[in-house]
């Protein structure tokens, strides 16, 4: 019998937006390449998903390029949004978009889980996804905020 490792990662920033706007942005598959480094390619509707829609990514890891199928599991508007894919070298991912009041906006949480990896991600790793989430957080702070302030609609 094979060992897996459950592993989650959090992240979160502060939006100064509604929350509608920002989980309609997360949850449009399309927008994933504006804040997602390693998405470099989504075929999906030009809109926010919903719950049993289903869409693909091109991916681009360390080792090349990879085709990840996801299904939109659950949507609550204006506060979740989750869906997941499967990998062979990771298993399973399910990310799930949070959304909540707060003063001063609204706060964005990003949650990435692998249930059951075949072994758990080194330090460097665990460093690398922190840093990248920080990035597309910022990313999409930038993004919802600029449309907001009357920039460019949504896509």
């Amino acid at each position: 019998m094979t060992q897996s490792v459950r592993f989650e990662r959090s992240h979160e920033i502060l939006i100064d937006a509604p929350a509608g706007d920002i989980l309609d942005y997360v949850s449009n598959p399309n927008s994933w390449p504006e804040w997602i480094a390693a998405s470099h390619h989504i075929d999906s509707p030009p809109r926010p998903l919903q719950a049993g829609e289903r869409f693909r990514e091109r991916w681009h890891t360390r080792t090349g390029e990879v085709l990840l199928d996801w299904l939109v599991t659950e949507r609550d508007h204006p506060r979740l949004w989750v869906a997941e894919t499967r990998t062979e070298f990771i298993g399973a991912i399910v990310v799930r978009y949070e959304v909540e009041p707060a003063a001063g906006g609204c706060r964005y949480r990003r949650t990435l889980t692998n249930p059951a990896r075949p072994k758990a991600p080194t330090e460097d790793m665990i460093r690398r996804i922190d840093a990248e989430a920080a990035a597309s957080l910022e990313n999409i702070k930038r993004a919802v905020e600029a449309r907001r302030g009357g920039g460019q609609p949504a896509p």
